[in-house]
């Protein structure tokens, strides 16, 4: 790959076609990889998810070393380490077909990413040696210890405390955590707490082994029933010196790097459980009659599976976009000299917006699937004899992992204007160009015929409606800014919106060129539906930010801006939706 972009430049930074990855491209190889997981949870999973559910006793301990049997387990694992060596971009892919497997998803993630890549990128030689291997069959399990009762989305408040024994040779582990995945059969647990007075968390491996661990019974949860959740109590628990993760205090940023990986990951199997249920969707839709006729024949029922499909297509685009810029960034480093495991904590870390972004959309379309979902099963929906019900339960955690989308809609913003202000991303250059534009005449040009002129336009115009809307934002209201969570979150929900359209746009023109137009019919009808949908979202998400902090001439002028960079051509968004919905239907599946 050819890109030299950097974390949240797409705002000011024209991205091309050509420089992204889209899963068109998947080589035989991945998609070996891919099939080896559809079997898994097709044999492994799918058939006993009521028995999972029920937590049956070493069930799924035993499903995760069948995983670790088949590799599942150890894709991004080095091969010097038992692992298979694949790359970030194929790591997400089996990330997405696994997300089809509700309780087994979660479970699984837990141990590959949170459980093990804490170790595996921050540990020293010694122990990488000692716990990846195992890891990487799941003869040993693992879990992550970070939230506590009253430390949640503030992590580094933590109270648990660690104290070096008199001889020196052990911390002595005190504390609470809670919601640990896994909690109830790990082997290993990876805990973040204070030594003595510090300021900051540092990190430890614990062994179950260890002893001064004790657990509560399962909570007891609205979805992922099959996961075990517990809390954790570590009551004088001896962890030798050696087992202290990477520096004292270094704990918050191993969190915080962890989560960005998690973020993406997320995202990635909410997008294959999205697929799945609209399969399913797509199935009952075409074996339901009412009124004589298959109830996918009516157009309310077509919206429901076109707009699935539609939200799907976009954010899977948006997902891998990043993906392999992530993958781009890591070898660059890795090329400058960086130690591996360095240069893929740094690579995800430069794309800790898209992260964030991936995170938010990833989650809010599977809930959106799920919630359809259930609508288009309409009274079987609601049943627990039908697969909606635990689909729509199990999809809501996902708003809440890994960061709450609130949260997460907080950090795009922050993150940006903290990288503008370290001059890591000029914005003031584009802001200032917008602010002149506004008191100028429009431009007039020729109309441009290129293929997807109009629509970069358009993306153009989006970002214009960013940096018009932040910048006032920030000219307004300068230190209190931080304060005002709506107006941030309406600058989100805009920036979230444009890059997943031009991710989508990106896709489908590296689309046309691979397959030409009329191979791709469907495709464009996603990306212009999906545009015209974003261009409305930007210019309310605008419009309320504006209210909120203008006035008078000032507000009147910058509505009227806001107006002019969200117009757009009149659209057939019904016919384009009936474009998807036939192809949907006919071949009784997600077919994208």
């Amino acid at each position: 790959m050819a890109t030299k972009t950097k974390g949240g430049e797409f705002l000011i930074k024209e991205t091309l076609a050509d420089d992204i990855f889209i899963p068109e491209q998947w080589t035989e190889e991945q998609l070996m990889m891919k099939k080896t997981c559809e079997d898994f949870i097709a044999q492994e999973v799918s058939p006993i998810l009521d028995r999972i559910d029920n937590q049956e006793e070493g069930l799924m301990p035993s499903i995760l070393e069948k995983a670790g049997a088949l590799g599942i387990l150890s894709i991004s694992i080095p091969e010097n380490l038992g692992g298979l060596g694949f790359d970030f971009t194929t790591s997400m892919l089996t990330t997405e077909v696994i997300g089809a497997g509700h309780s087994v998803a979660v479970a699984l993630s837990a141990h590959t990413g949170i459980g093990t890549l804490p170790i595996l990128y921050y540990g020293n030689e010694a122990q990488k040696k000692k716990y990846i291997p195992k890891l990487a069959t799941g003869e040993w399990k693992a879990c992550y210890c970070l939230t506590e009762p009253a430390s949640g989305s503030d992590a580094n408040s933590g109270k648990t405390n660690a104290k070096l024994s008199a001889d020196g040779k052990h911390y002595i582990l005190n504390g609470q955590k809670m919601w640990i995945t896994n909690g109830g059969f790990a082997d290993i647990f990876t805990v973040f707490a204070k030594i003595d007075d510090d300021k900051n968390l540092s990190a430890f491996i614990v062994e179950k082994g260890f002893g001064g661990i004790s657990l509560n019974p399962e909570e007891h949860k609205m979805g992922i029933k099959g996961s075990s959740t517990r809390q954790v109590f570590f009551n004088d628990c001896k962890v030798p010196v050696e087992n202290l993760l990477s520096e004292r205090e270094n704990g918050f940023k191993i969190a915080v790097n962890i989560l960005n990986l998690g973020r993406v990951k997320l995202a990635g199997a909410a997008i294959g459980g999205s697929k799945n249920t609209i399969t399913k969707a797509v199935e009952y839709a075409n074996a339901r009659n009412q009124f004589g006729r298959a109830i996918s024949k009516y157009g309310a029922i077509r919206y429901k599976l076109a707009e699935q499909a539609i939200r799907v297509f976009a954010s899977e685009s948006a997902i891998y976009r990043a993906s392999q810029n992530i993958e781009d960034a890591i070898h660059a480093l890795i090329e400058g000299g960086m130690e591996e495991a360095k240069a893929k904590l740094k690579g995800v870390e430069q794309f800790a917006v898209e992260a964030a972004i991936l995170k938010v959309h990833g989650s809010e379309t599977l809930d959106y699937v799920a919630d359809e979902g259930v609508q288009i099963y309409g009274g079987m929906g609601y049943s627990a004899e039908a697969p909606m019900d635990r689909i729509y339960r199990d999809a809501r955690i996902n708003r809440i992992f890994e960061g709450t989308n609130e949260i997460n809609r907080l950090l795009i913003v922050d993150m940006i204007l903290k990288r503008a202000m370290k001059g890591e991303l000029d914005l003031m250059g584009p802001a200032q160009k917008v602010a002149a534009e506004l008191v100028g005449l429009p431009e007039m040009s020729e109309p441009d015929e290129t293929l997807f002129a109009y629509e970069k336009k358009l993306i153009g115009n989006y970002k214009k409606a960013i940096l018009l809307v932040a910048g006032g934002a920030i000219q307004k209201l300068m230190a209190t800014l931080s304060k005002e969570q709506e107006i941030l979150m309406n600058v989100a929900d805009m920036i979230i919106e444009t890059y997943v359209a031009e991710s989508v746009l990106l896709r489908v023109e590296k689309m046309v060129k691979m397959k030409g137009e009329t191979a791709c019919k469907e495709q464009l009808a996603m990306m212009r539906v999906y545009m015209n949908d974003a261009c409305d979202m930007i210019w309310i998400n605008g419009k309320e930010a504006l209210n909120s902090y203008g006035e008078g001439d000032e507000l009147r002028m910058m509505l009227m801006g806001l107006k002019r960079y969200t117009k757009q051509e009149a659209f057939n968004a019904k016919a384009a939706r009936q474009t998807i919905a036939e192809k949907l239907i006919a071949e009784n599946k997600y077919c994208f």
